[in-house]
């Protein structure tokens, strides 16, 4: 099922609202990001307002990629859905397989994706990144005729004054990658852009890769990322 803009718009209204109430979010980005081509995002991720709020400072609208057991139930799973959210078996991707087929349509269409890399929460600290599904994505990339960009987001939740919380959100350079077998490198620089942006320290693991040609390591050769650096701060 494809995303409402209806449902989509009318859920961001709501939340922009009841943010406004108890959060004060400022937001740098470090660059101007591109207007088109697709595009897939890579926040932080401590808490469930995360979403939300990554909603709130990307235009145009999101599609947003999560964990399968939120869908269990008929009601949950129809909205979720039109509100843009796509389920992935985060144990073994292939069992969502017809939501992978989704999220390539949905890059060929040059749609905005947000996937959590950490795959769950991590408080006041950057987990370890999971390469599986940007292995998947990277393996279509060339069915696109065109890169990819896997932006990282900061997330850093501040001190409450009263009844708002400063929270700051910084967009970082797009990174880029070439085949398949790079997914391990972009996700370790990903994580390495995440700390950096969130100002929180990492918490260091093996990232893992799957593939039926041959085995990568975090010593295989590192794809070649573009960055560039310029600043715009806003807040809402």
């Amino acid at each position: 099922m494809r995303r409402n803009s209806l449902v989509y718009s009318m859920t961001k209204k709501v939340a922009q609202l009841v943010f406004s109430l108890f959060y004060r979010i400022e937001t740098e980005m470090k660059m101007t990001l591109p207007d088109h081509g697709p595009m897939v995002i890579l926040p932080k991720h401590q808490y469930w307002t995360d979403i939300p709020m990554i909603s709130l400072i990307f235009n145009p609208h999101l599609y947003f990629v999560a964990k399968k057991e939120l869908f269990r139930y008929p009601l949950i799973r129809h909205y979720f859905s039109l509100a843009g959210a796509i389920p992935v078996d985060r144990e073994k991707s292939i069992r969502t397989l017809d939501s992978f087929k989704m999220l390539i349509a949905l890059l060929k269409a040059n749609e905005r994706i947000v996937i959590f890399p950490e795959g769950t929460y991590f408080i006041n600290i950057v987990g370890a990144g999971k390469s599986r599904l940007l292995q998947m994505i990277l393996k279509f990339q060339e069915e696109l005729k065109q890169k990819i960009s896997f932006v990282p987001v900061g997330i850093r939740y501040g001190e409450r004054k009263g009844w708002r919380r400063r929270v700051e959100i910084c967009i970082g350079s797009p990174l880029f990658a070439e085949r398949e077998s790079d997914a391990i490198a972009l996700t370790e620089r990903a994580m390495e852009e995440i700390s950096r942006l969130s100002r929180l320290p990492r918490c260091h693991a093996k990232f893992e890769i799957r593939s039926t040609k041959h085995e990568t390591n975090s010593n295989d050769q590192n794809p070649k990322f573009k960055t560039t650096s310029s600043e715009n701060v806003s807040s809402i």
